[in-house]
């Protein structure tokens, strides 16, 4: 869980996003949610993810075993969502 709690206006939902979902619950603010998307970004250069900090939901289209451990390494506890 985050302990600066700085936004990231940047990071927003996107419903068009097809691929697994991540329950992300140590998700919590929008500097989480930068930091997921940097390492999403740096995993999987080029994938289409989403982030939605609401529900505290990662999307992302791509490898989902390489996803999944990106947002661990960020320091995260990803849940995969069964479809």
């Amino acid at each position: 869980m985050c302990s600066s709690h700085q936004h990231h206006d940047d990071v927003a939902a996107d419903a068009s996003v097809k691929g697994v979902t991540f329950k992300v619950d140590d998700m919590t603010c929008g500097h989480c949610a930068g930091t997921i998307k940097k390492a999403i970004e740096h995993t999987l250069p080029g994938a289409a993810f989403s982030i939605d900090l609401e529900n505290r939901k990662v999307t992302v289209a791509g490898d989902a075993a390489i996803a999944e451990k990106a947002i661990q390494t960020a320091g995260y506890q990803p849940e995969r969502l069964a479809h």
